[in-house]
């Protein structure tokens, strides 16, 4: 389930560090400033993420949102395992992920790393990652509501590693599957209570 760290010190310290710090850029932050959309932290749930940003109305922003989210960690993911390797990827994309959630520009409160986990997974396996994508659009079709089908495709991640022949990224995954669940605690409250906001509730 896990690679066989190989990577030596300095290379490790070097990756997790560079890493750490592209998936810590807020994009969500910049692209609506950038746009005059505002600060996210006033709007909606203040979050930093795509879903946030969609509520002001804008989709462009959203969708420059989510494309920047989930190419660091797809970028962390591809950069790293070329020049080092397979165990470099996964710790890249590992530090890419810990970058979006806990941010150092932002007093470590970032966001809750769905954009980002999917984007470093099409890298680590494209067809696992794309196949999530689809859990994550056949769940908002669904539901109408994006937390939900967040959380669906973090799940299912591990499962199509598994199917897609990369057993040896599971233990990535479910790390990371889980840490999405927790930082979606307050949504799964809302789910449950029947207050979790739909997609296109507006602002």
């Amino acid at each position: 389930m896990f690679p066989v760290f190989d990577l030596p010190l300095t290379l490790a310290i070097s990756t997790v560090l560079a890493a750490y710090l592209l998936g810590s850029i807020p994009f969500g932050m910049v692209i609506a400033r950038f746009m005059g959309l505002g600060n996210l932290r006033d709007i909606g749930s203040g979050n930093i993420g795509a879903t946030n940003v969609l509520r002001t109305g804008n989709k462009l922003a959203a969708f420059l949102t989510l494309l920047f989210d989930s190419g660091k960690g797809g970028a962390a993911v591809l950069i790293a395992g070329t020049i080092y390797g397979e165990t470099a990827a996964q710790l890249a994309g590992l530090c890419a992920f810990l970058g979006h959630l806990f941010p150092i520009w932002l007093r470590f409160k970032g966001g809750k790393g769905v954009a980002t986990f999917l984007g470093l997974l099409l890298a680590l396996n494209f067809v696992a990652g794309f196949a999530a994508c689809m859990t994550w659009l056949a769940g908002a079709a669904i539901l109408r509501i994006s937390s939900a089908a967040a959380l669906a495709a973090a799940a299912s991640a591990p499962v199509w590693l598994a199917i897609f022949g990369a057993q040896h990224t599971v233990g990535l995954a479910i790390l990371l599957a889980v840490l999405v669940w927790i930082k979606h605690h307050s949504n799964i409250r809302r789910i449950f209570n029947g207050t979790e906001p739909k997609i296109g509730a507006g602002k």
